[in-house]
């Protein structure tokens, strides 16, 4: 029987079989910026897993808008999603309401409140940054400037309250202009960089909220003539793939994908096969990665 059906090119319609069954064997994951390689290789990863699990991933791309969010979520509900992975900083409640009425399984990272069928993702975000600093400390780095992501993303300001944290500990200063904001790109990490390069005493290292922010840190400091890690040091955070290729390679904490996909499907699977009703709270650690970015400060050097 099988033989006939492979030779018919008969492919089961798994629209009608979600009619049969209520459920759509489909999961939505909504991200914040599908132009931050950070997020691509986070759908790649839930993607090759919840293929694995026989389940399909609808994604949905905010840009950090509210009101696509609100559109985004509306698209869930219309294809009938088994559950929702919410990868990202915005978050409205009236939206999460609607999700709940129907009783659809969520996860969050770092901004949900756990509860029936709502599950949370929890970011060690100070453990990577106290390694950071530590390790500028122990190069002898005394001033370290930050970019920050557009304050008004909560991941942005949990980013910069744990740096901050961590450079109070070690005694460090902490000069207003020390730490400037970007918009979690290349062009806005550039600019960033160009204000602390004008500053009196410009910083001898300087970390950055993301990635992309941290290559738009190295190409000002390229154009102004600068040696990283000679001149400044340079930190990144989230590890994307590219940052391996930077010249130098760029040193930055790392947030693992594969781990946040792997407890995001985790959490969703759990309410919908059944397992159990009640949410659950997920712990992912970040971890510095040293490459060729960071060196001595000039300073400890001559001396």
């Amino acid at each position: 029987m099988w033989g006939v059906i492979r030779a018919m090119g008969y492919y089961p319609n798994t629209h009608a079989r979600a009619l049969v069954s209520g459920e759509s064997r489909l999961i939505g994951l909504i991200i914040s910026d599908i132009a931050n390689p950070f997020f691509p290789e986070l759908v790649k990863s839930f993607d090759e897993m919840a293929l694995e699990k026989g389940f399909d991933v609808f994604v949905a791309n905010t840009g950090y808008d509210p009101e696509r969010m609100s559109t985004c979520v509306r698209r869930m509900l219309e294809r009938n999603v088994d559950g929702v992975a919410i990868m990202t900083s915005e978050m409205d409640e009236m939206l999460i309401a609607q999700l709940e009425k129907r009783r659809i399984p969520i996860v969050f990272l770092d901004t949900g409140k756990v509860r029936d069928r709502i599950s949370n993702i929890k970011v060690d975000y100070e453990q990577g940054f106290r390694e950071a600093v530590e390790y500028l400390v122990h190069l002898g780095h005394k001033w370290i400037g930050f970019i920050s992501g557009p304050l008004n993303l909560r991941s942005a300001r949990v980013r910069q309250e744990a740096f901050l944290k961590w450079l109070h500990h070690f005694g460090l200063p902490s000069d207003e202009d020390l730490i400037q904001t970007g918009n979690h790109r290349i062009d806005g990490g550039e600019a960033a960089m160009e204000r602390l390069l004008a500053l009196p005493q410009r910083p001898t290292a300087v970390l950055s909220s993301n990635d992309l922010t941290a290559i738009g840190a190295l190409r000002a400091m390229y154009k102004a003539h600068l040696r990283v890690p000679g001149d400044i040091s340079v930190i990144g955070f989230d590890d994307i793939d590219m940052s391996e290729f930077t010249q130098p390679a760029l040193c930055t904490i790392r947030l693992s994908r594969a781990e946040l996909a792997e407890k995001a499907l985790d959490a969703l699977l759990r309410v919908i096969r059944g397992k159990s009703r009640k949410g659950h709270e997920y712990h992912v650690e970040t971890h510095l990665v040293v490459r060729g970015s960071t060196g001595k400060c000039p300073e400890a050097t001559r001396s």
